[in-house]
């Protein structure tokens, strides 16, 4: 508590003043929490003096509100383009980012307990910088990084807004920045430790070594590139769950599910519920393959039932006998663009829509994946495959502008693979008809990009289409055939020297 108390006086947070009539004064605590290492060992106390921002008002205390997140997809773009170059990756940490930023409105804020000045025990806090709580606190701090980094040479990304770039001659750098924490990586040892100095200089940074645990997600360089795996935080939400002797599922999915809104009765303890659902969210970061499980038991968050209670145990249940899988991510050539795509047709038994899903690779590896309902109905199977491919194309259109950003061009034109030769039919030929009429906006779209050569529709054989498990439950071999393709594997074996 000290150390934070006299970090935030250094940093001149505050001035005492005399408390004003007819201001609203928000509340001051103070936040206790355990630093963990990556292995879930102790590592040191910590002590944040945080603003309560539940008592803050809009217009009054805060306008408009931001925080910069670095896109998954951007994230792992990025690492693919830089072990394909062979660049080393390293990790940074702003110390108390958030008060580097500075406010724009007038805020006022009790005395920290334990702190009172006793000379002016009756004074409020008038804050000068933003502090850890507060709403505007993430734009003021972006606002303060995004104004420095112009000063250090880094241009911003149009692509992804924590995206920072630098380019100089044969110098190249990529930063990410997600809140506080950033990955550097350098075509340089020279340049990073240039970028790394220049930033020491206006912001309080602790190096943390090369990247090793960034967001939970610990990440092992080994010979062939780099593994990502989050076994500590899928063993917590195994532990969360009650179930750590529980017996493992195969797959995450039964093959004939179909989860209803009023299948069974309610769950009794629905906050239980969320809390899982909303974990197994951010699991999927580094295991796609309980994409299209999680992404129908987060459809029932409003009313969770008996029924989507079990179908979310089984992907616990499958999470238990899995732990140790993650995401492989090699260095392989970024000088293509595949996708797979395809769609359950009126999988829903409550509103008859669809559940779209696709895949991206970049090279060999994977980089973007969606699991998700449509939002209309549509008409026919060709219809809802239509719909992904566009939703595909547009992903990937944004994936291949990034690129062109981080100076890694795709020279050739993006694959999509359909099993449906209907919507590979009206990729080519769109052809006004009465049954398209209404898709005629996705038509068009596609088909410009297929005119200009940016876009091959190709078909796959369905036994060869890796974007099934994205929208319906699998057999196990060939559930296990297409998690293996999408590079979801056990962690590798280290060699001395590697970590």
């Amino acid at each position: 508590m000290d150390d934070e108390y006299h970090a935030l006086i250094k940093n001149r947070t505050w001035d005492l003043v005399s408390r004003p009539s007819n201001a609203n004064i928000i509340r001051s605590m103070w936040i206790f929490s355990h630093k963990e290492n990556s292995d879930g060992t102790f590592e040191r106390h910590k002590a944040r003096l945080v603003g309560d921002g539940k008592t803050q008002q809009v217009g009054v205390d805060f306008g408009e509100t931001f925080s910069p997140v670095v896109k998954s997809a951007t994230i792992r773009t990025v690492l693919s383009s830089a072990l394909s170059k062979g660049w080393p990756f390293h990790q940074l940490d702003v110390k108390n980012g958030f008060l580097h930023g500075h406010l724009n409105k007038i805020v006022y804020m009790h005395q920290p307990l334990g702190y009172i000045d006793p000379k002016y025990h009756n004074h409020v806090c008038l804050l000068k910088k933003s502090l850890y709580g507060l709403k505007q606190a993430p734009r003021a701090w972006y606002k303060r990084f995004v104004n420095f980094r112009s000063h250090i040479g880094f241009s911003h990304s149009r692509s992804d807004n924590s995206l920072f770039i630098y380019r100089q001659g044969n110098n190249t750098a990529y930063l990410l920045l997600y809140v506080d924490d950033i990955i550097l990586t350098t075509s340089s040892d020279s340049l990073r430790k240039s970028i790394m100095s220049q930033l020491g200089s206006e912001f309080d940074m602790k190096d943390l070594s090369p990247l090793h645990y960034f967001l939970g997600i610990v990440v092992t360089r080994h010979a062939d590139g780099l593994f990502l795996s989050q076994k500590k935080y899928a063993s917590e939400i195994v532990e969360r769950a009650g179930m750590s002797s529980c017996k493992p599922s195969t797959t995450p999915v039964d093959t004939m599910s179909k989860l209803s809104a009023t299948s069974s009765k309610p769950f009794v303890v629905p906050i239980l519920y969320h809390s899982l659902a909303g974990a197994l969210q951010y699991l999927t970061f580094t295991r796609p393959d309980i994409t299209y499980a999680v992404q129908q038991v987060c459809l029932f968050m409003h009313n969770p039932m008996e029924e989507h209670m079990h179908a979310l145990k089984r992907i616990v249940r499958y999470i238990r006998g899995t732990l140790e899988y993650g995401l492989h991510l090699y260095s392989s050539s970024v000088s293509k663009l595949v996708t797979y795509m395809d769609a359950n047709w009126a999988s829903c038994p409550d509103t008859k829509r669809s559940t779209s899903g696709y895949c991206v690779f970049l090279g060999d590896n994977l980089i973007s994946w969606s699991s998700k309902r449509q939002a209309t109905i549509s008409r026919s199977s060709a219809e809802a495959e239509y719909r992904v491919v566009d939703n595909v194309v547009s992903e990937s259109c944004w994936i291949r502008n990034l690129l062109l950003e981080l100076h890694c061009p795709i020279p050739k034109a993006t694959l999509v693979y359909s099993d449906n030769v209907s919507a590979i039919y009206l990729s080519g030929n769109p052809i006004n008809h009465q049954r398209t009429k209404h898709i005629e906006l996705d038509i068009h779209f596609v088909h410009e990009k297929v005119a200009r050569g940016q876009v091959r529709v190709l078909h796959v054989p369905t036994r060869h289409q890796i974007s099934d498990i994205f929208t319906k439950g699998l057999p196990l071999v060939l559930f296990e055939d297409f998690r293996d393709s999408l590079s979801i594997r056990r962690p590798p074996a280290l060699t001395a020297g590697e970590c």
